[in-house]
């Protein structure tokens, strides 16, 4: 089993990987979508979305991350996974899910699913361009609009040469509408020869469970399940007696440093009147996992200057501290 944390752009930078590899027992992460147009990238733009390169391409925690590619020209996107993998990517993904409407409309992502042809030569000229040591890897969805070329689309990543598939089981119109249909992940697994990873709609053990029964495979991919439940991995570990750790919950107060720690890296990274933004969406997340995230939540949702939200957290953490004692 092993449970992967899903690239989600906007959400999952390094700091937010950094914070969630800390806090959970996952396998690996992988970065952001890096677009690839008709360039090929600097290094520096590798080590911004990817700064983990610099460590070895392990977060501060010592989980490993991998790189992801979108775009739709063959080329570009081969030398551009030559230089990742140089730079020190253990592996390369080619995003073929991404459903977000601006991407689509430059040919990148999902929308290259009504395009088998397509997809094969993106990952054929991918596979010959990078060193034959580091795995290339991709992320589709069902389809466009339907599951007509579902097969195909999977046949064809992996005869140009993916060694690992993730099916979020939604097309690109489902969105992140539920349900995942995640038979069609037991079909895709079928009807190819690599390993296969499921991915959607897994926010409990019980997800899991079900998920695992139904598309018969035991490696996931979890995004805003991980977010809304960072201890959603240690969960999943225990239930399916296969943990490897002795921790197995994060509870709220367990948090208020935490948040403290992200907000701090956050204002460092990002213009103070953005700030304030990527922590509550993060918190925004965190309402589906813990009853106390809402009133959190609902008390800086109109805060917005930095030391505003550090005196509230500061408050937070002396409180949730007296609780404990007077326990």
């Amino acid at each position: 089993m092993r449970i992967v944390f899903a690239p989600m752009e906007g959400v999952a930078d390094h700091l937010m990987r950094d914070q969630m590899t800390r806090l959970s027992d996952v396998d690996w992460c992988v970065t952001e979508f890096m677009r690839v147009t008709d360039t090929l990238l600097p290094p520096r733009h590798f080590y911004r979305v990817m700064p983990e390169l610099k460590n070895g391409s392990k977060t501060p925690a010592g989980v490993p991350v991998r790189a992801q590619l979108l775009g739709s020209d063959p080329v570009c996107m081969a030398e551009n996974a030559a230089r990742v993998a140089e730079l020190g990517s253990p592996a390369v993904d080619l995003n073929f899910g991404c459903p977000a409407k601006i991407v689509n409309r430059h040919r990148g992502g999902a929308v290259l699913l009504d395009e088998p042809d397509v997809l094969y030569d993106i990952v054929s000229t991918v596979r010959r361009a990078v060193p034959a040591a580091t795995p290339v890897t991709a992320k589709m969805r069902l389809g466009v609009k339907d599951t007509a070329l579902t097969l195909d689309c999977a046949a064809a990543l992996e005869s140009a040469g993916v060694s690992e598939l993730v099916v979020h089981a939604r097309t690109k119109v489902d969105g992140y509408k539920p349900p995942a249909h995640w038979e069609w992940i037991a079909r895709i697994a079928d009807h190819i020869h690599i390993p296969v990873i499921a991915n959607g709609e897994i926010w409990s053990a019980d997800d899991y469970v079900r998920c695992k029964q139904v598309s018969g495979l035991a490696d996931v991919m979890i995004g805003r399940g991980l977010l809304s439940r960072p201890d959603l991995a240690w969960q999943i570990r225990r239930r399916m007696g296969g943990q490897t750790s002795d921790r197995s919950s994060v509870y709220w107060p367990d948090l208020i440093p935490v948040f403290e720690d992200y907000f701090r890296q956050i204002c460092a990274k990002v213009e103070p009147k953005h700030a304030a933004g990527r922590f509550k969406q993060w918190v925004g997340y965190l309402r589906k996992g813990y009853p106390e995230a809402n009133a959190f939540f609902m008390d800086i949702r109109t805060l917005s200057k930095p030391a505003d939200i550090f005196q509230y957290m500061s408050r937070q953490r002396l409180e949730t501290s007296e609780v404990a004692l007077s326990e």
